[in-house]
């Protein structure tokens, strides 16, 4: 994410912050109140974030693995390719014979 990415999300969570508080407010809200619940709904989306990005860090279900893991599956994929059908058939054999043993 590049810097200016990080302003315009910091600016866009800031005017959802006060969308909400005049959402509350033309709800018929006072001031405090209407600032305690937009602060409570606002919080309350972090903490659904980093519930969401803990969940992500803890079943390795986030990008950076995804990519490595699809990087392995290719590379792998590419060296069996590129296998002799004799090399393929040893592979095989030596494969089978590490299931009997």
């Amino acid at each position: 994410m590049r810097r200016i990415d990080v302003i315009a999300v910091g600016i866009g969570i800031s005017l959802a912050g006060g969308g909400l508080f005049l959402g509350f407010r033309l709800f018929g809200l006072d001031g405090i109140s209407a600032g305690i619940w937009s602060q409570a709904v606002m919080v309350g989306g972090v903490v659904a974030w980093l519930a969401s990005y803990l969940l992500r860090v803890v079943t390795r279900n986030m990008t950076l693995n995804q990519q490595m893991d699809d990087y392995e599956t290719a590379v792998l994929q590419r060296r069996l390719d590129e296998l002799s059908p004799e090399q393929l058939a040893a592979l095989q054999e030596k494969l089978d014979q590490g299931d009997d043993a």
